[in-house]
């Protein structure tokens, strides 16, 4: 594997996983945090771009990054709109 291999690796993965930490805070207290709707929108369009670029480009590295960080970006969308229209929120 070559440097820049490993440094696109571990961007990537920095990146999938940046708000996994978030995620898992929203779970824990059961309540949306103070997140830009327009923010998430924005990230995940970009993200599911990402996606369809590596599916192009046969690039399994930005696939597989841009998808967990997309699963993790809806999560944390899909949880925040959940718990804002729960009762007590």
């Amino acid at each position: 594997m070559t440097t820049q291999t490993i440094i696109g690796v571990v961007a990537s993965v920095c990146t999938a996983v940046s708000l996994f930490p978030q995620l898992v805070k929203i779970i824990r207290e059961k309540k949306e945090s103070d997140i830009s709707y327009w923010m998430l929108a924005i990230l995940i369009s970009g993200l599911a771009l990402w996606v369809w670029y590596g599916v192009m480009s046969e690039d399994y590295i930005i696939i597989i990054s841009n998808s967990v960080s997309l699963l993790i970006n809806m999560s944390v969308l899909i949880l925040n709109i959940y718990y804002s229209r729960k009762p007590g929120s």
